[in-house]
């Protein structure tokens, strides 16, 4: 029996009560979840049922009987067939409280808190134009090169002329490398036959600086006609320093390839961040918007509260950024991250910023933290930054005999916190607070930093709300 007495086709009446983690509208029907794209809270429509699993319906809109309040304009044309957001169509203010509550639920539902400390998410004065990154595919559409965003839950291009989330440079970088290689007919990468030269055009701008790279990523080890297919994107893009080819040969889904070889220009930008230099490179993982990575390395740093006497172990630690930012305080720091290009340019970024007391270890992290306890490491302070799928129980383990003062974690997926955040607090750790960040407006995803206390400790806590 489908879920709810409800089959494929059924249009059934909702109305919508809350978001599913990514970014559906939630609506009961017979007392089974339904989860409808693009609808709001508040929201009283009609769905047609395109999935019947045993405990869930997903349906899609047919009509809306009464809008809610919270329900605005979407701010991009594409908005509902390109993957990229999903949240435009609810008033940013609301999406705020919508992150908030997500996290707090996952915090009780998963991670078994009673009443844990949630504060309000902390968003942005104004939630467009702030992706320093962008990654655009390429493709042949009725004989006219193209670029754009992939449709949800495919790799059928939407094609685009502007992306309003995007820094006005990324889209620049776009539509002038397009027009270039249009000019040059180099031909896009068909991933059906594995034919063709342009497979994406990636993008980077450093706030701070203002520097811009270009990156265009190619099926083919030599690009045809590069010196002047560089000079010609140079000359219309203002404020490019950096014109690269990655080549990616592989019949694949990853966009970058193991080789990047310069076309014009320098081979890396420099951004700043908190007074710290930092050279990008076109594989380099950086936060792609840099007004809420600010927001949320303050907080870190905060959390965290070094000192010279304290050593301080970063996990998950990318090129660096938070690392060097607590290396200026701290006596010690190990920055553990298990990408060879992240760890070449953190340690050049250490070197840029004259400092001498961090070391970074290239490895997985499960394995690294055991290896540094066995070195007699024995952090104060310990950083974990992961990636959505949360930290392995190996790294819980060495967190948990490596016995810091206070962890400062930092996640991207409230499910696999609260799953990681139970684990730790079973261990002797308390939660003092959690402080979802909007890192990415208009998308169902929310970062959140967390600090944790180890259970009697007397020492001063990281915590800026208890001073």
């Amino acid at each position: 029996m489908p879920a709810g007495g409800a089959r494929i086709g059924d249009r059934i009446a909702l109305t919508i009560t809350g978001l599913g983690h990514n970014g559906a509208g939630v609506g009961r029907h017979n007392d089974i979840a339904v989860f409808v794209p693009y609808t709001c809270p508040g929201d009283e429509i009609v769905a047609e049922v395109t999935e019947a699993r045993r405990d869930m319906l997903i349906g899609r809109l047919v009509s809306l009987r009464k809008e809610s309040p919270s329900r605005v304009q979407p701010g991009c044309p594409v908005f509902g067939t390109c993957g990229g957001c999903q949240l435009q169509h609810i008033d940013y203010a609301q999406q705020l409280v919508l992150k908030t509550d997500a996290v707090r639920d996952a915090l009780e539902r998963i991670g078994k808190f009673e009443a844990p400390k949630v504060l309000p998410a902390l968003g942005m004065t104004n939630p467009w134009s702030f992706r320093n990154k962008a990654q655009f595919p390429v493709a042949m559409r009725r004989g006219r090169l193209v670029a754009g965003f992939y449709a949800a839950g495919s790799h059928y291009l939407v094609p685009i002329e502007t992306c309003p989330v995007q820094h006005p440079l990324n889209n620049k970088i776009m539509t002038e490398t397009l027009k270039v290689a249009a000019r040059h007919a180099l031909p896009a990468y068909d991933e059906r036959s594995g034919e063709g030269v342009l497979r994406h055009i990636l993008a980077k701008v450093a706030a701070e600086t203002g520097q811009g790279m270009a990156a265009l990523v190619t099926n083919t080890r030599t690009l045809p006609r590069e010196r002047e297919v560089a000079q010609e994107i140079a000359n219309r893009v203002p404020g490019l320093v950096s014109i690269v080819q990655n080549i990616n040969q592989e019949r694949t889904n990853v966009i970058l390839g193991p080789v990047t070889r310069p076309l014009l220009g320098e081979t890396t930008i420099e951004d700043r961040v908190g007074g710290l230099r930092f050279r990008l490179s076109a594989e380099s993982f950086a936060q792609t918007n840099p007004a809420q990575a600010k927001v949320t390395y303050d907080l870190a740093l905060a959390y965290a509260n070094v000192t010279a006497s304290d050593v301080v172990v970063d996990a998950y630690c990318g090129i660096g950024t938070i690392t060097l930012l607590l290396a200026r305080k701290a006596g010690k720091v190990y920055g553990v991250e298990n990408v060879a290009a992240a760890v070449e340019d953190a340690k050049v970024n250490a070197k840029l910023n004259r400092l001498s007391n961090v070391e970074f270890v290239l490895g997985d992290a499960e394995k690294v933290l055991p290896d540094l306890a066995k070195r007699g490491v024995r952090p104060t302070v310990l950083v974990l930054d992961p990636p959505r799928k949360g930290v392995d129980n190996e790294v819980i383990h060495a967190a948990l005999a490596m016995m810091p003062e206070r962890i400062v974690y930092v996640s991207c997926e409230p499910s696999t916190l609260a799953r990681d955040l139970a684990k730790l607090a079973s261990g002797g750790y308390e939660l003092v607070e959690a402080q979802p960040v909007d890192m990415f407006p208009h998308t169902a995803h929310v970062e959140t930093v967390v600090l944790l206390d180890k259970v009697g400790d007397t020492t001063a806590s990281g915590n800026p709300t208890a001073n």
